[in-house]
């Protein structure tokens, strides 16, 4: 039985629309950043939510290569979009979201961090999960264009932007983290507060792939 167009027209719509609904998830994990009760809350809460429906949208396509190996059949319609009107939609709601979501309002929500950051520290709050909300969804173009990099566009390519941005965590953004935990444990010996503790993270995050090699030592 032969798909009507329009149908295929509707489907081709949707996964042309996943790139932007991608983009939408980014910038909501940015917000979910500063709702997070604590640091350890971020992995396994609403950001990590949030930054796992960007990967499986990034990786949408290709996933669906799944459904052929099950003997399920699932074809991807190729070419353009049939209806004009289809088409105009598409192209309208994509640039609505690279252009004036992306574009113009996550740099006003970041400002908006900004001045949140420097109201926390009026009230005797910390500053930094303010700054670091910020400063994530200024990158968010640059997080999609990195999660793409990572996009094998093979049936395993959500595991392997998944494991990649694992990498990325542990090669590139633990080594940062680890050296501000030594900067705040510096000023919290200078103030006579305890330091040891961001010592020993600031040593464990530097070690985290070791000590990830190390439970799977002990797992085999």
């Amino acid at each position: 039985m032969t798909i009507p167009q329009l149908l295929n027209d509707i489907i081709q719509v949707l996964l042309l629309l996943a790139p932007a609904v991608a983009l939408i998830s980014l910038v909501l994990a940015g917000i979910s950043l500063r709702r997070e009760d604590g640091v350890a809350s971020v992995i396994g809460g609403s950001f990590s939510k949030w930054m796992f429906w960007a990967v499986i949208f990034v990786t949408l396509v290709p996933t669906l290569g799944w459904f052929s190996s099950f003997g399920v059949a699932a074809p991807v319609p190729g070419g353009g979009i049939g209806a004009p009107w289809l088409s105009s939609f598409e192209s309208d709601v994509s640039n609505f979201v690279t252009s004036f979501v992306v574009g113009r309002v996550v740099t006003t929500l970041a400002a908006f961090f900004v001045l949140r950051a420097i109201l926390d520290t009026a009230t005797g709050g910390h500053p930094l999960p303010s700054i670091i909300t910020a400063m994530f969804l200024l990158g968010t173009q640059t997080t999609y264009a990195l999660i793409q990099t990572y996009n094998s566009g093979t049936q395993y390519a959500t595991a392997d932007v998944l494991d990649n941005l694992w990498t990325y965590l542990a090669g590139t953004i633990m080594p940062i983290a680890a050296g501000l935990a030594v900067v705040g444990a510096i000023i919290n010996f200078a103030t006579h507060r305890p330091a040891m503790r961001l010592v020993a993270v600031a040593l464990a995050m530097l070690c985290v792939t070791g000590i990830w090699k190390l439970v799977l030592s002990m797992e085999a």
